[in-house]
């Protein structure tokens, strides 16, 4: 008996390729008007129609192969890309994973109507088969749908450290990060690589790392301030480290982390003040103290 309705399921399975083989057009037809595909590729119906075919295609293949209910079969690696820019692009609009996944069972209803006109055989299984596949296909709609969101999330999470990492020119020759918030590994990367970036772009002689607005150094904060104190030498530069608070100062000394081959300073006033004076810059004020006009 199991071994009869294997082979029923295998003729099934074989009978759906074949049917999505030849009703490919059609089917991909039809699928480019159902929301998945019709508000992700807004250049042309055409476009949209092609995506559609990569799609029936690749069920196709898998319905051929036997292998309706895995994820991980051959056939869906050509469609995996299609299937990705929809789901980034669903991702990007705001549409959540749920929704994704309704409007991705859709698909099964139209191809089921299309399936209806055939003359098929053994029509039932073939129904079957075609929803099995189509659950699958669903599936692998929701796994893109996630690593898009996922990615989507990465990207946003880089520019918003690039962003609260901003590298200012204070002066001819002396730049500086003026860092706000908790630093981690990822965030502790983005600041070294800006200011490296900017001590070439204006040839800094000088650095200046602010912590004034960090609330609390550890060890590992105060091992990343020292491997961009050591980046920035490297490239030529002197990195001076400002606004370590008292409490800082004596959490740094608990830790017993030693910050001697480090030029540190009270405040970003004073690190440029330093800076200025190693240049041979004296600012003063003007003569009666009166304010510049």
């Amino acid at each position: 008996m199991q071994v009869s309705e294997r082979a029923a399921e295998e003729a099934a399975a074989q009978e759906l390729g074949a049917f999505l083989e030849r009703r490919r057009e059609q089917i991909a037809q039809r699928w480019a008007d159902a929301p998945l595909f019709r508000t992700v590729f807004t250049v042309s119906r055409d476009e949209a129609v092609e995506a559609c075919k990569v799609v029936v295609d690749a069920l196709g293949e898998v319905a051929s192969s036997g292998r309706l209910e895995d994820v991980a079969a051959p056939g869906f690696d050509s469609a995996r890309e299609q299937l990705g820019r929809m789901a980034a692009s669903r991702a990007r609009s705001g549409t959540s994973p749920a929704q994704v996944a309704n409007e991705a069972g859709r698909l099964r209803a139209v191809t089921a109507e299309v399936l209806h006109g055939e003359d098929l055989s053994g029509s039932k299984d073939v129904l079957l088969a075609l929803t099995v596949l189509m659950g699958t296909l669903r599936l692998v709609i929701m796994e893109t749908t996630v690593l898009a969101g996922e990615e989507l999330i990465a990207r946003q999470r880089q520019q918003l450290l690039e962003v609260a990492t901003p590298v200012i020119n204070l002066w001819e020759g002396v730049v500086a990060v003026p860092l706000i918030g908790t630093l981690d590994s990822a965030r502790s990367q983005v600041v070294m690589e800006s200011l490296l970036e900017a001590v070439v772009e204006q040839r800094a002689r000088y650095a200046i790392l602010d912590i004034t607005g960090v609330p609390t150094v550890d060890s590992l904060v105060a091992q990343h301030l020292m491997k961009t104190v050591a980046a920035a030498r490297l490239m030529g530069a002197e990195c001076i480290v400002s606004g370590i608070r008292p409490a800082i100062a004596q959490t740094i000394v608990h830790l017993g982390i030693d910050l001697s081959p480090v030029l540190t300073r009270g405040s970003l006033a004073d690190a440029l003040s330093y800076a200025l004076a190693r240049q041979g810059i004296e600012v003063s004020r003007r003569a009666g103290g009166a304010a510049p006009r």
